[in-house]
């Protein structure tokens, strides 16, 4: 893959790249599991689980408690995440003028549901600049750190995987384009990043990293994304 092709699509991830969510959405889930018996706080959960569907961190807590979650876990914790988002969420710094600026044919492509990200992106003013080209991990059988729904976005949206360019936060998430074969940026301007996170980023694959929004334009001059 050559490493300084224009892009013919810009694939953003949702949470933690174009809506500062990742802090919220964790302390709501850690209330949550400290609720049923596992003790977690909001640092944990972002640790943990940043970047996986909500399907796989149930798995994945279920596993390691031994059994089976409230029946009603997923709807109540989804109710209290949307209560937290009308009240706090907002969008990243800068991302409104940066999609304002970008030239490029773009879609989202997000471990949340397909409600989640049209509600988020909604109540923060940015579903207009991608709907509908809106791609949930709940559209494919694995979700990331697995290519899937990478390849699924890129497919559906008429772009060769080497020609398409994945803005992403989370380490699972950097795997996943890669394993795409997609070139991918590491997003570590959210409020959830934490020293040692663009350096992790890094390590999972990413082409480059940066820790503003308003820097993005630059970057993908820099990477040989210029019409």
């Amino acid at each position: 893959m050559d490493g300084r092709c224009t892009p013919e699509l810009l694939i953003f991830d949702c949470d933690g790249v174009l809506v500062d969510s990742e802090p919220i959405a964790s302390r709501v889930l850690a209330e949550a599991l400290t609720e049923i018996g596992f003790p977690m706080t909001a640092q944990q959960a972002i640790d943990r689980y940043t970047g996986l569907s909500l399907s796989t961190v149930l798995a994945l807590v279920a596993a390691e408690l031994g059994r089976d979650l409230p029946a009603d876990f997923a709807v109540r914790l989804g109710e209290r995440d949307r209560a937290a988002f009308l009240a706090e969420l907002r969008p990243v710094a800068g991302v409104v003028d940066v999609l304002r600026s970008l030239p490029w044919p773009r879609c989202v492509a997000s471990s949340g549901s397909l409600d989640k990200i049209r509600c988020n992106l909604g109540l923060t003013g940015l579903l207009a600049f991608f709907e509908p080209y809106l791609f949930s991990s709940g559209m494919v059988p694995r979700g990331k750190p697995a290519p899937d729904l990478f390849l699924l976005a890129a497919d559906r949206m008429g772009a060769p995987p080497a020609r398409c360019l994945v803005i992403e936060d989370s380490e699972a998430g950097v795997q996943a384009a890669r394993a795409a074969g997609m070139r991918v940026l590491g997003f570590c301007g959210g409020g959830h990043t934490r020293p040692g996170t663009a350096d992790k980023l890094l390590a999972a694959g990413a082409g480059a990293v940066f820790s503003h929004m308003l820097a993005l334009p630059g970057l993908l001059a820099e990477q040989g994304a210029s019409r």
